[in-house]
């Protein structure tokens, strides 16, 4: 039987979280797309005003083999909102039912923060990401859309 835990990380986590996102990255098709350096994901995280907050699935032998990174945002129509940034479980740990008791201690950790709704999105071609979600009883909504502005658009625009 495989054995694992869920806790909440701390600071010594950040580099092997960091990692599990570099893993995401390749997953997706975008290998050169995380600029997000690990001092930065540390800081963001685990400095003095931390903007993320990150649970972990730890092996026994205390190796980082999943995460979920999420925050807190507001719904005009509902209000407090987790936002689910990244589920990530590394491939070789996946169907272990890791990626099930992160989501499930998110729903925990939504419930005692009086969060309204748990959001997050999922690639259109993911397809056993979109089955999980649907076992769990996920709305997956397909009329919105994301959209996105990159630090470069960001810098440009905000010289108007």
């Amino acid at each position: 039987m495989i054995k694992f835990t869920i806790r909440k990380a701390t600071k010594a986590d950040a580099a092997a979280a960091h990692q599990l996102i570099v893993e995401l990255a390749v997953f997706e098709k975008e290998p050169d797309a995380v600029t997000n350096t690990v001092e930065q994901f540390t800081e963001d995280g685990f400095g003095e005003k931390p903007i993320y907050s990150l649970i972990v699935a730890e092996s026994e032998e205390k190796q980082i083999v999943g995460m979920a990174l999420y925050f807190y945002a507001y719904s005009t129509w509902k209000g407090k909102m987790l936002y689910l940034d990244d589920l990530i479980v590394t491939e070789t740990w996946r169907h272990k039912g890791i990626g099930k008791k992160l989501v499930d201690e998110l729903f925990v950790i939504a419930k005692q923060n009086n969060a309204k709704i748990v959001r997050w999105e999922v690639l259109d071609w993911n397809a056993p990401a979109i089955e999980f979600y649907k076992k769990l009883g996920a709305k997956i909504d397909k009329e919105w859309w994301a959209c996105k502005f990159y630090e470069s658009q960001i810098e440009q625009l905000s010289k108007k």
